[in-house]
């Protein structure tokens, strides 16, 4: 074993070319590894070889590898791994991906994948099967070539896919892993599955009321631009689609001043594009894993409509439909502390459909949506999907083929539909889209409709940059900070002073950053309370460059 893997990682794998130069320590996340492109290529490479061993291990199941670094500016990169499911990378292998990053030179990387290899007891004659996918980024197609020096060192199978979304490989992975049950592992499947049920459930709407099927498309000049035209196809004329940053070409303009990150962070409209007021606007990010709605009134008044209110409009829907059906199932919805207080009491106190909140991240959000019969999780950022249970996906099936009166009949129909447009294995902007859009037909409502259904508590979302973000370690789902030592107390005593305040802090799992959370009776108190906090975490934890205020 031991050879064997050196011979690989030696003579096969170029690694030679790609050194670490040490100057950075990385560490994978939630959202992978992320960081300035330039200072990649050992990471890219290295991540190679250890998806081709996840997939020795898994015994030649295929698993993914994204090059993105999502909403991050366009000089970034980094590296998403994707497990057989569609699902992220198994926590346990973190870890992994975390020592071969930083590990300082070949012999200490032959020692780590030599560890793997014998703590899994990895039988080497699988072949390892690997996905690959990136992003528009210009820095994408060298860092693809890191990686392939890596996967190919292990004889693996492997499909480029090219320039793709983040949730397409995820799709295509889990197609492959199914053998294909779940689809075909190409874009005309992941087109047609999403937009035919779409279309299936706009013929069973009979009565649009205030609802208005036209879109202005925010795609952050990225890749959800490019496949978002193309998707116009299969859509036909269901849906009216108005295409705004989608210059891909130029990669400076990439999530600049636009997509969904800037819109939740900044609460404002996205820039390169008329605002106009009660028109829709759909905002994705980077690579089209998330996305938020929005709209002015006329008095150019900002409204936003991020993960939460997405995850309280399609769990009333869902909830509704069981309810029509007859079925007893368990919904429920999951959480994390970025959710606005008032989105929790609406869901709780008005829906009465059960709320868990978890720590930041999909990995947890994923997880626990299990443990419904359908889960549906949204971060506030607008990551988020839909999870079915396979008894519960069976019983809706079964129950169609059953005569029943009309109503109950209809309800599970449209729940086929909502099934077979949501993809369960990642959050993604193209789903969700659709889904909130056969909501909102369904109901028919206008977007200032869905707004009014409850009122947002004002709040902020800011960060600091910090000298070393592991100082930091948080408790209770992220919402009490237990170091550094004393900030907690500091935190409730300038929390106190503010009306229904609220504000917690955490860690960004990619970079030297640590997020901020307020929010108040006014958005004045709420970017108050934010900057106050800010402020704090600034002085305890050796805030680098100018001090929030």
């Amino acid at each position: 074993m031991e050879e064997w893997i050196e011979n690989v990682v030696e003579k096969e794998s170029n690694i030679g070319s790609y050194p670490n130069p040490g100057t950075k320590v990385f560490q994978y996340g939630t959202s992978g590894i992320r960081y300035n492109s330039e200072h990649l290529d050992h990471v890219q490479h290295r991540m190679g070889l250890l998806v081709a061993l996840r997939s020795i291990h898994l015994k030649s199941a295929a698993v993914g590898l994204m090059i993105t670094a999502s909403h991050n500016p366009q000089d970034d990169n980094g590296i998403k791994l994707i497990d057989p499911q569609g699902e992220m990378l198994d926590s346990s292998w973190e870890v992994y991906a975390t020592e071969l990053a930083n590990a300082p030179n070949n012999q200490d990387v032959c020692a780590i994948l030599i560890n793997i290899a014998s703590k899994y007891n990895i039988d080497i004659s699988y072949i390892p099967c690997v996905y690959i996918g990136r992003d528009t980024r210009n820095s994408g197609k060298r860092l693809l070539e890191a990686v392939l020096c890596g996967v190919k060192a292990f004889k693996s199978n492997v499909e480029d896919f090219g320039i793709i979304t983040t949730p397409m490989l995820h799709f295509f992975v889990r197609c492959y892993n199914t053998n294909c049950l779940y689809g075909q592992p190409n874009e005309y499947s992941y087109y047609t599955k999403l937009t035919n049920s779409f279309k299936t459930l706009r013929k069973m709407c009979s009565d649009l009321k205030n609802y208005s099927p036209i879109i202005e498309f925010d795609g952050a000049n990225g890749v959800g631009a490019l496949k978002m035209k193309d998707a116009i196809i299969y859509l036909e004329e269901s849906l009216v689609i108005n295409m705004h940053n989608d210059d891909i070409l130029n990669t400076e303009k990439l999530n600049y001043k636009c997509g969904a990150d800037f819109v939740k962070s900044n609460q404002c409209p996205p820039t390169g594009m008329t605002i106009k007021p009660h028109c829709k606007y759909v905002s994705v990010d980077g690579d089209a894993d998330r996305i938020v709605y929005s709209f002015i009134d006329e008095n150019n008044k900002f409204y936003l409509l991020d993960g939460d209110r997405i995850a309280t409009l399609v769990a009333g829907y869902i909830k509704d439909l069981f309810i029509d059906s007859g079925l007893d199932v368990n919904v429920g919805l999951v959480q994390t502390a970025y959710s606005n207080g008032n989105s929790t009491k609406y869901v709780t106190d008005k829906l009465k459909v059960p709320v868990a909140c978890v720590p930041t991240g999909v990995k947890y959000l994923h997880h626990k949506a299990n443990d419904y019969d359908v889960g549906i999780y949204f971060e506030a950022n607008g990551h988020g999907t839909i999870l079915f249970k396979d008894a519960i996906r069976e019983l809706i099936r079964n129950q169609c083929d059953i005569e029943k009166d009309e109503a109950m009949s209809l309800a599970l129909k449209k729940l086929i539909c909502i099934m077979d447009m949501t993809n369960e294995t990642v959050g993604d902007a193209y789903s969700d889209m659709l889904i909130v859009e056969s909501v909102l037909c369904e109901r028919g409502w206008s977007i200032s409709d869905w707004y009014n259904t409850y009122s947002d508590l004002p709040n902020r979302l800011t960060k600091v940059t910090v000298k070393d973000r592991n100082t930091f370690e948080t408790g209770d789902a992220e919402r009490i900070c237990i170091k550094p030592k004393g900030l907690q107390e500091i935190i409730d005593s300038i929390v106190s002073k503010y009306s229904m305040g609220r504000s917690f802090v955490r860690p960004s799992g990619t970079e030297d950053l640590v997020r901020i959370y307020a929010e108040a009776d006014t958005q004045f108190n709420a970017d108050k309370l934010a900057i106050e906090v800010a402020s704090a975490v600034y002085d305890i934890a050796d805030g680098v460059g100018k001090k929030p205020n």
